[in-house]
């Protein structure tokens, strides 16, 4: 059974019902901060791992997890797992027999570094001086009835690969957050969107141009017209881009064939400052086009205290016409015919695009883009950044803190929000490791205490029975499994 076929099966009534009293709270709401309740799912506490038996998470009761496939671990064709696990997403799932195969595509957001040697590289170059090439890319994982199966390398040569997203025909769209350019020392320019295909060998590893170069976070895809929208983590030289393939057939290669690229605009509001939004606002969205998306990077005109105001040159031919600034683009997702946008600085008060972070929604029906979740303080939400949506319709965010301190004590958080737009804590980094620790889990990481570190990667599976997410650093990859029933999830 299919991606497709699964969702076709999840009950919609509690879905629509949820998002329905969620948007109509929001309206309620306008004007304010969101805060922070105890959640559905009830307090935290300590649970261990079962693959590893550490505690290294703090989940309701009820809830188990696994982890697999740690920096280091080795991969099928005894490389080694990359480091700096990042956005992921679930590809494909299948069912053989009594059980369903889940296909997960996962990002490393590496630098130069060991360079992951997949059957599609982009870029091999050695810059003089340095030991390593480009080190970032892909690796594909299996996972069937509450256990891993696989890991393998997917793509290899690009660098910084932080977010992106799924197609609906089963592949995953890998973003580069980069201007390098190697050209220079015979190499390749980068900051491009790559398609990975649910059979690694199919990857071309051909940068999809017309999808622009910039400092790219994530993409989602319209299912109804095959567009894209894409968001970007430059500070405050971001906005909302979207892009038309040529091609909307909709298959595996579709996107390299090209097509245009724009940015979003405010109707009636030129360079509209959208960097602190107040719970309920709603601004209705033009598109301008980007006529050259590979452009260079160049100095914005906008001006900034401590910001030297390098952008992008897809936004910068934005900017000229019209479009809408956001602090810091971070994750994006669709779900039954709206996206979801995190601006992960959002708010700041006069201090603006350095707050800690909103949530929009955006109508492609209606073209209107309404915020529905705003933090006024670290302790509501702390630099969200990763989203996701259940089969459910509930909303999950991880969180890009530093050293936030809660009821709990140190820790980054996975957050769900709740009907109302209020946000709770559903799991908590509890990862320390001592040298003991990690060689009894016969681990390759170094011993250090990883609490702050960042929550990203949060995706269900199609049946809405397990939560994957990822530890950036030391880079752990999680499986969660419990009574999703008891809340929004």
């Amino acid at each position: 059974m299919n991606r497709r076929d699964f969702l076709a099966g999840v009950a919609t009534s509690s879905l629509v019902g949820v998002l329905a009293n969620f948007q109509a709270r929001q309206a309620l709401a306008a004007g304010r901060t969101s805060r922070s309740v105890l959640g559905p799912y009830g307090a935290l506490r300590p649970v261990s791992d079962l693959a590893t038996g550490l505690p290294l998470l703090l989940l309701p009761a009820g809830f188990s997890y696994r982890t697999f496939s740690w920096a280091g671990d080795v991969m099928i064709g005894d490389q080694r797992v990359p480091a700096l696990h990042d956005g992921m997403g679930v590809v494909h799932a299948e069912r053989r027999g009594a059980e369903t195969i889940v296909t997960l595509v996962r990002n490393h957001e590496c630098a130069l570094d060991e360079p992951i040697q997949a059957p599609a590289r982009y870029d091999r170059t050695i810059p003089p001086g340095q030991r390593f090439a480009p080190g970032g890319g892909t690796t594909t994982l299996r996972y069937s009835n509450r256990r891993w199966l696989s890991v393998e390398p997917s793509l290899g040569g690009t660098f910084y690969n932080c977010a992106g997203g799924t197609s609906p025909w089963g592949s995953w769209f890998t973003c580069e957050e980069t201007f390098t350019d190697l050209t220079p020392v015979g190499g390749q320019r980068h900051g491009y969107v790559f398609e990975v295909r649910l059979d690694a060998k199919a990857t071309t590893g051909r940068p999809i141009l017309d999808m622009g170069r910039m400092m790219h976070e994530a993409v989602a895809i319209d299912p109804a017209t095959r567009y894209a929208y894409l968001t970007e983590d430059n500070p405050r030289c971001s906005t909302l881009y979207r892009f038309i393939p040529t091609d909307r057939s909709g298959t595996p290669g579709s996107y390299e064939k090209g097509g245009r690229l724009q940015g979003a605009r405010v109707v009636g509001q030129p360079n509209a400052d959208l960097m602190t939004p107040s719970v309920g606002e709603v601004h209705r969205i033009e598109w301008v086009d980007i006529a050259r998306p590979d452009s260079n990077p160049g100095q914005t005109a906008i001006s900034f205290p401590g910001r030297p105001g390098l952008a992008s040159g897809p936004f910068l031919q934005a900017w000229t016409k019209g479009a809408l600034l956001m602090s810091r683009g971070e994750g994006i997702c669709h779900h039954n015919g709206k996206f979801y946008v995190v601006d992960t600085a959002a708010g700041g008060g006069v201090l603006r695009g350095a707050g800690d972070g909103a949530v929009w929604q955006y109508d492609p029906v209606a073209g209107t883009l309404r915020s529905i979740f705003a933090s006024g303080s670290d302790q509501v939400a702390d630099n969200i950044d990763n989203i996701t949506l259940s089969p459910r319709g509930g909303i999950l965010l991880c969180e890009d803190g530093d050293n936030l301190v809660d009821q709990y004590g140190l820790g980054s958080r996975l957050l769900g929000l709740t009907p109302a737009g209020e946000s709770f804590a559903f799991a908590k980094n509890q990862v320390m490791l001592s040298e003991g620790q990690i060689a009894a889990a016969g681990k390759r990481v170094a011993a250090k205490d990883y609490r702050a570190d960042e929550f990203c990667g949060a995706c269900f599976d199609p049946a809405g029975t397990t939560l994957f997410f990822n530890l950036q650093t030391p880079g752990i990859t999680f499986a969660v499994w419990g009574p999703w029933q008891r809340g929004v999830f």
